[in-house]
């Protein structure tokens, strides 16, 4: 299946900043049954975006804009081919706890563990998972399975119900949050009650007619990948109450949310700003085209254009100009 993306995000501040620095992270991963075939970044104001790839291979751009601006809008534009995922069986053999312990002994999965910044042990997660009767029996897919469709239930998803920097204690003690806390609860499940390596996964999940997803269409996903013997990474979603599908779309892997966030920056300058995002994922037959209509407000459109567009060339000025203005900017 292809999967033409669009990720907008706009930043408005109530006065002039001086400088922003930004990091993003929504460049899709190429990598198991998942390719990314094109990717394009665009900002305004205009600037040059630099990348590199962090230690768990996740694409990271990154940019500074050193210049009075009153709004930072960042566009990316992605391709990408999702094959479906091999069918699991209904269940593991009965050595399925030896085996993983075993692979866990031989390989290096420390890091998706141990506790992490939103992933970690509380009173309240413990009483949780008495509750659920969470323990390593039967086999690992079987638990797994009960435990997504656990918090399926146990949870309602309310959209603005927590924040990005939310600890798991908020949604535990409302029972209620989104796709983020939702990954967060059954991480720290896993790795404390049973042992299996388990990380974050941030991307995009497709709605498709017929789909009764909970989570939104207009935002970004998250969901979770537990290592399990002779399978590998398994993706859950406890959210949707789904085993990860050709319509979950990977952009970047971590312990939780604190690794992978799809923008993270900070500006110069006292005021404060306004976030607002929208994402569009619409299955594709090839590259999408940039001018295509967004469920976004009117002058994004203006904005998109202006950060794709070239400077205009300015013409010659006579050499009295040129440092009348030299003088004037000196000035300023």
């Amino acid at each position: 299946m292809y999967y033409s993306i669009r990720h907008l995000t706009k930043f408005a501040y109530k006065s002039q900043v001086s400088e922003s620095i930004m990091e993003t992270r929504m460049h899709p991963r190429s990598d198991a049954n998942q390719r990314c075939l094109t990717f394009h970044l665009s900002v305004s104001p205009r600037c040059r975006v630099f990348s590199y790839r962090d230690h768990l291979a996740n694409h990271v751009h990154h940019f500074d804009i050193p210049g009075q601006h009153g709004q930072l809008v960042i566009v990316a534009e992605s391709l990408v081919e999702v094959e479906p995922a091999l069918e699991l069986p209904e269940a593991l053999d009965e050595t399925a706890w030896e085996d993983m312990d075993r692979e866990v002994h031989e390989s290096d999965f420390w890091e998706m563990l141990l506790p992490s910044a939103f992933a970690e042990a509380t009173p309240a997660l413990e009483a949780l998972a008495t509750e659920f009767d969470l323990r390593r029996k039967d086999d690992p897919l079987t638990v797994l399975r009960t435990l997504n469709k656990q918090l399926y239930e146990y949870f309602d998803y309310k959209p603005k119900s927590t924040k990005a920097d939310s600890p798991i204690e908020l949604a535990l003690s409302t029972k209620a949050g989104v796709c983020q806390d939702f990954a967060h609860i059954m991480i720290a499940l896993v790795r404390t009650r049973l042992q299996i390596p388990c990380r974050y996964v941030s991307g995009y999940l497709f709605h498709g007619e017929g789909a009764h997803d909970r989570s939104v269409a207009s935002a970004t996903h998250a969901w979770v990948e537990c290592f399990l013997p002779e399978l590998g990474w398994v993706g859950f979603d406890p959210t949707n109450n789904l085993l990860v599908t050709d319509r979950h779309i990977r952009t970047a892997i971590g312990r939780d949310y604190a690794d992978v966030p799809p923008t993270h920056g900070m500006f110069r300058g006292r005021t404060k700003s306004e976030l607002t995002v929208a994402v569009r994922v619409e299955p594709s037959l090839g590259v999408p085209e940039l001018d295509r209509e967004l469920p976004v407000p009117e002058d994004w459109s203006i904005l998109v254009e202006k950060a794709q567009a070239l400077p205009e060339q300015a013409a010659p000025a006579k050499r009295s100009n040129q440092q009348a203005q030299q003088q004037q900017q000196q000035a300023r």
